[in-house]
């Protein structure tokens, strides 16, 4: 292993360690060994092709950035399977750079089922309205007889709006029936992330046979699974091994299976064997019913003119409303006083503004900023780099991480672009709009022009 390349992957991994939250680094990048610097290209060691995809889809051009900004030198970032991390002689020389020590952590199976359900997501406490009633009713018939009323039930619907409450409700259903019951309950990435760390440390096997020997499986978010094949042909397997015992799969997304662009075809046709449900935003009526209901058992409540109020400014999502709640409510247990809608209106104003941000979507803001910097939407989708392009294709991903709900892997999906390449941008931009006050205003000139104000 050459010195030069150690060194320079010690400072890069200071500057990754910062950007990305500390399970993501040490599950994919406290691992990766430093082999070599061969004219532009620096190679690094991982321990599998999955391993090595996995980076080269997500993870690659902040790598590379993190090497730039920390040897001055652009480098073609290249993966090499078959390297396990050698602990001891990368301890000595990652801690020599201020680098983090840590191998990756290997999370037991269990730890993702310790602590899973949150009491208070039950069907009891539900809110049913015209827009979710079909959902609920589906999900209240497989709590009552798994593998029986609709297997595979597969719900979709925006962020917010009770998908994962139901998931739990499900699954603290069957406990309350049969406390023996097997159940598995985690996002996609989760299942993603567990089968790479079972495959990486041996343990594929056990794997298997914990996941395709539940009673009942659900999970969340299984858009995440686009374009990942590997973990496609293992869930078609695992979903497969439980339809075919008769065991109940519930999953969740955001979009209907048909619509998950890069899920193979054979997934998607399994995705609706059972029953495809639903979950608009809510009515009026729902959104007060939501929240009278978060009401109940507080002393302290508000005004049914004040709930309307609210009721009637947020309209997307229930974890919204919630947490314009809490906020109300908070402020007049410290004041002591009541809140009436002229206050509400005011307290509330930054939540009435991302409510009114949400309705930005990723086309408008991608056409908006194409128009201010003189480009077609066509570049900034496109593959070509220069910087007339490059840069303003980094200020609308950064507008699209700020303006909506979308995870940087649904923006990314819009961009023809990885994660990781979103991630590069907004630090990018934030970064430039720190110490750049003429580029702050050109930022808030287009949030505001997006925004309709």
């Amino acid at each position: 292993m050459e010195k030069n390349a150690q060194t320079a992957w010690g400072a890069a991994a200071v500057r990754l360690r910062k950007l990305l939250n500390e399970d993501t680094y040490d599950r994919w990048i406290a691992g990766i060994v430093p082999l070599a610097i061969e004219k532009n290209n620096f190679r690094l060691g991982v321990s599998n092709e999955i391993f090595s995809e996995w980076l080269t889809n997500n993870y690659q051009d902040l790598i590379r950035t993190a090497l730039e900004e920390a040897t001055g030198t652009t480098y073609n970032v290249l993966f090499e399977s078959g390297h396990d991390p050698a602990a001891a002689e990368l301890a000595s020389d990652a801690t020599a750079a201020g680098a983090p020590t840590g191998r990756r952590r290997r999370p037991a199976e269990t730890d993702v089922a310790q602590g899973r359900y949150d009491r208070r997501l039950t069907f009891d406490s539900f809110v049913v309205g015209e827009n979710n009633k079909f959902a609920y009713a589906a999900s209240h018939a497989v709590a009552d007889a798994p593998g029986k009323a609709y297997n595979p039930l597969f719900i979709h619907g925006a962020t917010g709006l009770g998908k994962t409450h139901l998931l739990q409700a499900i699954a603290q259903e069957v406990l309350g029936r049969r406390k023996r019951a097997r159940i598995e309950y985690l996002t996609s990435e989760e299942f993603a992330n567990l089968f790479i760390d079972a495959l990486m440390n041996r343990r594929l096997p056990g794997f298997r046979r914990h996941y395709r020997g539940v009673d009942l499986l659900l999970i969340d978010d299984v858009h995440f699974f686009k374009g990942k094949e590997q973990f496609q042909e293992e869930f078609f397997h695992t979903f497969n091994a439980l339809y075919n015992r008769r065991k109940q799969i519930v999953l969740t997304s955001d979009r209907p299976p048909h619509e998950i662009g890069g899920l193979e075809k054979r997934l998607v046709s399994r995705f609706e064997w059972g029953l495809t449900t639903e979950i608009l935003p809510p009515d009026l009526e729902t959104r007060v019913a939501f929240l009278r209901k978060k009401q109940e058992g507080n002393s302290l409540k508000l005004s049914d003119e004040v709930l309307q109020f609210m009721a009637g400014l947020i309209k997307s999502n229930f974890r919204r409303l919630e947490g314009a709640l809490l906020r109300l409510v908070s402020y007049a247990s410290m004041t002591g006083s009541e809140v009436d809608t002229e206050q509400a209106e005011f307290l509330l104003r930054p939540i009435i503004e991302e409510e009114s941000a949400s309705s930005v979507s990723v086309e408008k803001i991608q056409r908006t900023v194409a128009e201010h910097f003189d480009i077609r939407v066509a570049d900034m989708l496109g593959k070509r780099r220069p910087q007339n392009i490059a840069f303003p294709r980094q200020v609308a991903m950064f507008l699209c991480r700020r303006l909506t709900d979308h995870s940087t892997t649904t923006i990314g999906e819009q961009f023809n672009r990885n994660h990781g390449t979103i991630l590069h941008a907004v630090n990018t931009i934030e970064q430039r709009m720190k110490r750049d006050s003429q580029f702050r205003h050109t930022i808030g000139f287009l949030e505001r022009k997006l925004r309709g104000f």
